[in-house]
C-alpha cells in the first residue's frame, strides 16, 4: 500500500471564529464546520469526553486543507508561551505562496498578525516572512518575484 495524499494539518486554536476569520482573510475557504464528541472521537485522540468544534478550510486550488479545532472538553492545554521561536522542536510552520506579500500582511495585521522577523528577499526569486497567526500558529508567506 502507498500513501495517498496529505490530507490536511490539523492546529487547535483557542478563538476558532477568529482563526477562520483570519484564515478567510488569507484567502482559504470554508470546506465545512462541524461539532466532533462522542465515542468516535474519545477513540481517536485518546482523551475521554472530547467535545470539540472544528472548521475545515482549504485553499483556492483545492489542494491544501488546514483543520482548525477549538476544544471544549477536555480543555485545550498550552505549554504556557504563545511566543515560541521559529526554531522549536516540533511542527514548525505552515507556508503559503501569495501573489502579493505586502497586500498580505496589511490585511493580515488587523487579524492579530505579527511579524516574527521582516520580509526578506531571496535571491530575485521570492519575497517571503515569517509571522504569528491566531494562537501563535507560525506562517510563513512566498510572493515568487521572478
Amino acid at each position: 500500500m502507498t500513501l495517498q495524499r496529505m490530507d490536511n494539518v490539523g492546529i487547535i486554536v483557542e478563538d476558532l471564529d477568529a482563526a477562520v476569520a483570519f484564515f478567510t482573510e488569507l484567502g482559504m475557504e470554508v470546506e465545512g464546520k462541524a461539532q466532533i464528541e462522542g465515542l468516535f472521537a474519545d477513540q481517536a485522540v485518546g482523551l475521554d469526553g472530547v467535545r470539540s468544534d472544528m472548521a475545515m478550510m482549504r485553499t483556492p486550488d483545492g489542494h491544501g486543507k488546514l483543520e482548525l479545532a477549538q476544544y471544549h472538553a477536555p480543555a485545550a492545554v498550552s505549554d504556557g508561551s504563545h511566543n515560541p521561536p521559529p526554531n522549536t522542536v516540533g511542527l514548525h510552520r505552515v507556508m503559503f505562496a501569495v501573489d502579493d506579500l505586502d497586500d498580505t500582511l496589511a490585511r493580515l495585521r488587523p487579524h492579530g498578525a505579527e511579524l516574527i522577523g521582516e520580509v526578506a528577499r531571496y535571491k530575485d526569486i521570492y519575497r517571503l516572512c515569517y509571522l504569528r497567526g491566531p494562537s501563535g500558529i507560525i506562517l510563513a508567506l512566498a510572493e515568487q518575484i521572478s
